[in-house]
């Protein structure tokens, strides 16, 4: 099949065979229809995280299944899926707790689903390996949907819906009435938007410092906006929520400026949550008495504790009600030759989430 292939961190990627081995015990293969590009793609593509070359990664990915592998039930050859990189055993702890996006199962990405013709093995990128034709992943990261679901908007829900709407609704678990400051209004943060409107959020303050974005975030349910480089932002703020500060404030950016500013937002006993994913080794500051003696909390949410087969079938209900937006997330349809250009256009920032829709 053909596979866009990551060569060396930060060049473009090639087009080029790749041998995909058949699904093995628990496993299925995937024809993919659309593979979005997220913010994560680009942090393995640039080396920001611990990968092997080549690789060929994509993890945000919907298609339909053409094999299954021993052992897999509750799914058949034609079904429509979407596919996500939460893998999970669902026999460790975190499984058996209700925590499958934080398997402990080791995997190794190098296991030989994907190769070379000389056999050169290549990595499985995410443990998805979609920027392809065909991808094989564990049948646990695969949920069905229906087949009048567009494949494009379909793909979205593998992870920037998930992680934005699951970080309110799973990890933050916001109530209805409460306050909500959302840093960042990207892909993730309109979700996140989304996700504060859904829970009865009397106030969603979106921050940003572009105004396109900002007025994307009125359209998904922000009450208010805010400049991130505005004067008097915290005064802003506590100007919104009665001089209280936020119940939740949600960071959905990798930058450690936002996380610095997160906690000064918040409430006494507010609660900031760590969606955006920085390059490792970059580390905010924290002055633990101010933390106790303001009884905030600090909390990661990773992948929106999501659990796929339950949530995902949760937000199509929801599409189909007219309450999620999805057509509104997608800022350009490409084909599979122009990966290039989509990862090119998704750098510059200013794309909620560009699509690579699959010849079919």
């Amino acid at each position: 099949m053909k596979a866009a292939v990551c060569r060396e961190f930060g060049k473009l990627l090639t087009i080029e065979d790749v041998i995909l081995r058949a699904p093995g015990p628990g496993e299925v293969q995937v024809k993919i229809g659309a593979v979005a590009i997220c913010s994560s793609d680009l942090g393995y593509l640039d080396g920001a995280w611990a990968s092997q070359l080549p690789a060929v990664y994509g993890h945000e990915a919907a298609g339909r299944i053409t094999a299954i592998g021993d052992g897999v039930r509750g799914h058949a050859v034609g079904d429509a899926v979407v596919v996500t990189m939460i893998r999970a055993c669902g026999q460790c702890r975190q499984c058996i707790t209700g925590k499958p996006f934080l398997c402990s199962a080791r995997h190794d990405r190098g296991n030989g689903v994907l190769s070379l013709p000389d056999g050169t093995v290549v990595e499985h990128g995410l443990d998805t390996g979609a920027f392809a034709e065909e991808a094989v992943v564990h049948a646990s990261q695969i949920a069905r949907i229906p087949d009048d679901l567009p494949m494009d908007l379909a793909s979205l829900l593998a992870c920037g819906v998930i992680t934005g709407t699951g970080a309110v609704i799973n990890t933050a678990q916001v109530e209805a009435g409460s306050s909500c400051v959302v840093i960042g209004a990207g892909g993730v943060g309109l979700n996140t938007i989304q996700g504060a409107r859904l829970s009865g959020a009397a106030k969603v303050i979106a921050v940003d410092i572009s105004d396109d974005k900002l007025e994307a975030a009125r359209d998904f349910g922000a009450t208010d906006v805010l400049r991130a480089d505005m004067k008097g932002l915290r005064k802003a703020i506590m100007g919104l929520t009665g001089q209280q500060g936020a119940d939740y404030v949600f960071v959905t950016v990798g930058a450690i400026a936002a996380y610095q500013t997160a906690p000064s937002l918040a409430a006494k006993g507010g609660t900031v949550v760590m969606v955006g994913m920085p390059p490792s080794g970059a580390a905010m500051e924290v002055e633990p008495v101010i933390v106790a003696a303001t009884a905030q909390t600090l909390k990661g949410s990773f992948m929106g504790g999501t659990v796929v087969q339950r949530d995902i079938p949760y937000l199509v209900d929801l599409w189909r009600q007219g309450r999620l937006k999805l057509e509104e997330l997608i800022s350009r349809r490409y084909h599979f030759d122009q990966i290039n250009e989509a990862i090119a256009s998704s750098r510059s920032g200013s794309a909620r989430r560009n699509v690579i829709v699959m010849d079919t």
